[in-house]
């Protein structure tokens, strides 16, 4: 599972999750749409979440073994990473899960909610640059997969979409396609 808000899903996120896919050979990558995601809660305004989910639909169209996860959205209420977890241990029974995080996110990992039981019941997994390598709290058992960092900011996207700025290689054109029916990030519908 690779959670996050995706205020717009970007090909960061999507080359993260191939990436990882095939250094680990998994099955299945989950790009999973936090429905209310509690860290950001009053720091700026997210787009519903089910217009985020519609991106990240979007998004991994056609690709092999990523699909976007919409079980934080139809729980509803916050998005905790240990529910998910729960929740998926019961719908994959028997299949050994693992927690995708950015080396960003990973430096914060003390601060979730519930973190012993995400750790119980998944494999953390952290994804850095080649070269660079973020240093964990050691009471962590961890995986690191190295995949290119593109250095697109969700932030920086949805001011370009704003602005009318180009946005080519930076989403899918299927992004910015369900961004521009949905009318979303101050853009017109077309």
């Amino acid at each position: 599972m690779f959670g996050g808000t995706f205020d717009p899903p970007h090909i960061g996120h999507l080359v993260t999750a191939v990436n990882v896919r095939h250094a680990l050979a998994l099955d299945l990558v989950l790009l999973m749409v936090a429905n209310d995601p509690w860290q950001k809660t009053g720091t700026r305004a997210v787009t519903p979440a089910i217009d985020r989910f519609a991106m990240v639909a979007a998004a991994v169209e056609g690709l092999d073994g990523i699909a976007a996860g919409r079980e934080e959205i139809d729980r509803g209420g916050p998005s905790y990473t240990a529910d998910t977890l729960a929740l998926l241990t019961q719908k994959y029974p028997g299949a050994t899960l693992f927690t995708i995080v950015g080396d960003d996110a990973a430096s914060g990992l003390r601060s979730w909610e519930r973190i012993d039981q995400v750790v119980e019941r998944s494999q953390l997994v952290v994804v850095d640059r080649p070269g660079v390598h973020v240093t964990l709290p050691s009471e962590f058992e961890w995986i690191r997969v190295e995949s290119p960092r593109l250095e697109v900011s969700s932030t920086d996207l949805r001011s370009r979409f704003a602005d009318g700025r180009p946005l080519e290689y930076l989403v899918p054109d299927t992004v910015r396609a369900e961004i521009l029916k949905r009318g979303l990030y101050g853009v017109g519908n077309s």
